[in-house]
C-alpha cells in the first residue's frame, strides 16, 4: 500500500474519530442537561409541596375538630391523628418538621383545633397543651345496641335525623370510603348484600363528645369506627390465631354480648359457641332470631325459630353473617380468649343466671327445673 493511501485512510479516520467525539459530547451534553433540569424541576417541585403541606388545611374554615392525643403518644402517632383528622396534609412532613425545629414535650389532652391552623400554630398549641372545652353535646352508646337503636339515641341528641344517619350508614360508597381509611378493620366483608346494615358491630359503645354546634354524621361515624380500630387492634394477632377475620370476630363479640352480663360468663358462652362450631351444632342463640326479625320480644316463640335469614343460628349451622349489636371490650377478649370447657349448651333462668351443661340430656333437665 502506498504512503499516499495510508495517510488518506489516517486523516478519514481521524475525522471520524472527531465526528464520533462530538456526536458522544452532544449526547453527553444532553444527559448533563437534561439531568440538571430533572434535579431542578424535581427540586422546585419537592420545595413547593413541603411548603404547601407547611401551610393550613383550608385557611377559611371556621371548623373546630375534636382531637385526642393519648398519654404516651409518639411523634409518629400524633402526626397520623393529625392527618387522619384532617388538620394536616402529610405526616411525614410534620414529623420531618418536628424533628428540624427539635420540638419536644408535646402534650397529651383533648384539643380544639382547626384546619386553618399552620403547622407552627398546631404545634405551639400542642406544645403548651391547649385543652379543650366544655363539650357542646356528650352522647352515650351503651353496649350491645343495634345500628338502629344508635340512629335513635343521636337524634334526640344532635341536630340530625334517625334516617340521615341510617341513610349513611347504608350508603356503600361512603362505606367504601371507610375500608379505605380503616383497611385493618373495615374489609369488603361489610359490603356483603345479605347484610341488614353494613356497619353494624362497627360502632364502638363509649360516650362520645362534641364541640361543634352542628357534628356531621360522617364525622359521628368516623369517630365510631375510629374508636373500634383502637378497642380491635391491640387483638389483631389473637384474632389471627383463632383463625377468624375481624368481621368473624366481632360477629361473634356480638353474640357474647348479647348473650352474657358478666366477664366470667362472656369467657364460658364464648366457649361454649366454639364448642358447637367445632362439632358442626348450630349456636341456637335466641338474639339472632329476634334481630332477624327485626323486634324485640320479650319471649322468642317456635314459629320464630323458622324465620329464613342468614341471622338465624336455629337454620345455619356457622356464624351469623354479620354482627347483630356492638359490643363491649370485654366480649372481644372472651372471643379471643374463651374458657376451656366441654360444655355445648347453656340457659338463663330468671334471676339472671346461666346453667351449663355436657349433653342435650342434661340440658333438657335444667329446662324442666328452671324453665318449663
Amino acid at each position: 500500500m502506498s504512503k499516499k493511501k495510508m495517510s488518506g485512510s489516517y486523516k478519514d479516520n481521524l475525522l471520524q474519530r472527531s465526528k464520533d467525539a462530538t456526536i458522544v459530547r452532544k449526547y453527553a451534553a444532553i444527559i448533563i442537561i437534561s439531568a440538571i433540569l430533572i434535579l431542578v424541576i424535581g427540586g422546585i417541585s419537592g420545595y413547593l409541596y413541603v411548603k404547601s403541606a407547611l401551610q393550613p388545611v383550608d385557611p377559611d374554615s371556621q371548623e373546630d375538630i375534636a382531637v385526642e392525643i393519648p398519654t404516651g403518644s409518639s411523634t409518629s402517632d400524633i402526626a397520623s391523628r393529625l392527618e387522619d383528622n384532617g388538620l394536616i396534609k402529610d405526616d411525614t412532613i410534620f414529623k420531618f418538621y418536628i424533628k428540624l425545629k427539635n420540638v419536644t414535650n408535646l402534650q397529651a389532652g383533648n384539643y380544639m383545633l382547626s384546619p386553618s391552623m399552620d403547622i407552627e400554630k398546631l404545634i405551639k398549641a400542642l406544645h403548651k397543651g391547649r385543652v379543650a372545652k366544655d363539650p357542646i353535646y356528650s352522647v352515650t352508646i351503651p353496649e350491645g345496641k343495634t345500628i338502629k337503636e344508635i340512629a335513635s339515641i343521636y337524634a334526640n341528641k344532635l341536630p340530625f335525623s334517625k334516617t340521615d344517619f341510617l341513610d349513611k350508614v347504608n350508603d356503600r360508597d361512603y362505606i367504601k370510603s371507610l375500608i379505605n381509611t380503616y383497611p385493618d378493620i373495615l374489609t369488603e366483608d361489610v359490603l356483603n348484600p345479605e347484610l341488614q346494615t353494613p356497619l353494624e358491630g362497627y360502632l364502638f359503645a363509649a360516650t362520645y363528645d362534641f364541640y361543634t354546634k352542628e357534628p356531621t354524621v360522617e364525622t359521628v361515624i368516623s369517630r365510631m369506627v375510629e374508636k373500634t380500630g383502637n378497642v380491635v387492634t391491640p387483638y389483631l394477632d389473637d384474632i389471627a390465631e383463632k383463625d377468624l377475620s375481624v368481621h368473624e370476630a366481632l360477629t361473634m363479640a356480638s353474640l357474647v354480648q348479647k348473650e352474657a352480663g358478666s366477664n366470667k360468663q362472656r369467657r364460658k358462652i364464648a366457649g361454649v359457641f366454639y364448642n358447637r362450631l367445632d362439632e358442626g351444632m348450630a349456636l341456637r342463640t335466641d338474639p339472632t332470631v329476634l334481630y332477624a326479625l327485626g323486634e324485640h320480644k320479650a319471649k322468642v316463640l317456635k314459629k320464630d325459630l323458622k324465620v329464613d335469614s342468614p341471622y338465624n343460628t336455629y337454620r345455619i349451622h356457622s356464624l351469623p353473617v354479620g354482627p347483630i349489636s356492638n359490643f363491649a371490650a370485654a366480649s372481644l377478649e372472651a372471643t379471643v380468649e374463651p374458657d376451656d370447657t366441654d360444655y355445648l349448651y347453656f340457659l338463663h333462668d330468671d334471676k339472671g343466671r346461666i346453667h351449663y351443661s355436657e349433653t342435650n340430656k342434661e340440658h333438657n333437665q335444667l329446662k324442666e327445673k328452671y324453665i318449663d
